[in-house]
């Protein structure tokens, strides 16, 4: 599998970059996953649901499967600073592309997304100049960049070209399973 990073301040555009890349990549014949960062408190279950129930009731892990869906809910007792490289191990290795939103202090390769107006709005220091993880630049001004770089720059607005880069480029983002060791367990 191959796995590229998406990192950028709340409101760059990171999560419709990652939603419209992905049907690009589908159309190349790749199945995509996705990990997404996620704030402490956040929920995809609902109240009075059955697998509510489960968790309110003590489960460590409830599974819920249909014949179209899959979805594994875990709670933590304490908590429980999960590695990205965790949340990888948790997909299905038949997958061809993962793409990760957030953790940007990851040591994952990354497409920093820098939107002009969201860094006006509230001055803040790109990462591309001091981090080595950056490999390209996804942009909707190109000419406003705070410092130049000799990384690839993409228009933030084409993701067939983000999508043809990444395809080109593909034995790049291939994932070391070794290296950051699938059968490494966190603690819980």
């Amino acid at each position: 599998m191959k796995v590229i990073g998406f990192a950028g301040y709340s409101g760059s555009g990171k999560t419709t970059l990652v939603e419209r890349l992905i049907p690009v990549l589908k159309l190349q014949g790749q199945r995509v996953s996705v990990v997404k960062h996620a704030h402490h408190k956040f929920d995809i279950d609902h109240k009075g649901k059955d697998t509510y129930r489960h968790r309110e009731a003590g489960a460590f892990e409830v599974v819920v499967a249909s014949d179209r869906r899959l979805a594994l809910i875990r709670e933590f007792e304490q908590a429980a600073e999960l590695s990205v490289h965790h949340l990888i191990a948790e997909l299905y290795d038949g997958v061809d592309w993962v793409l990760v939103e957030g953790f940007k202090h990851s040591d994952l390769q990354k497409i920093e997304v820098w939107r002009d107006a969201v860094e006006v709005s509230a001055p803040r220091q790109p990462r591309y100049a001091e981090d080595d993880f950056i490999v390209a630049l996804a942009t909707d001004a190109p000419d406003r960049l705070p410092m130049a770089t000799n990384l690839p720059v993409f228009d933030l607005n084409d993701p067939e070209a983000i999508g043809a880069w990444l395809m080109q480029n593909a034995g790049r983002f291939e994932y070391d399973v070794e290296l950051y060791g699938f059968d490494v367990q966190p603690r819980i």
